[in-house]
């Protein structure tokens, strides 16, 4: 192999893992997007079975409450 050959692949080497560090190398708020999304999600899920159970949830409180007011 000469010189030139062994030169350019050096650079070769280094540019394409410079160019790996810098598009896979950060990821660091990564995790904190994805804990984001997932309390998204639950919060929704949450809101939309209070919504449809709500008023049956409502009644049994009212009739504990009542029960112990008597």
């Amino acid at each position: 192999m000469t010189r030139l050959a062994a030169t350019y692949l050096r650079l070769a080497e280094r540019v394409h893992r410079q160019l790996d560090e810098g598009l896979f190398g950060r990821q660091e708020g990564q995790g904190m997007v994805e804990y984001a999304l997932i309390l998204v999600l639950i919060s929704i899920v949450v809101i939309l079975i209070l919504t449809t159970v709500g008023k049956q949830v409502k009644n049994v409180f009212s009739n504990i409450s009542n029960g112990l007011a008597s």
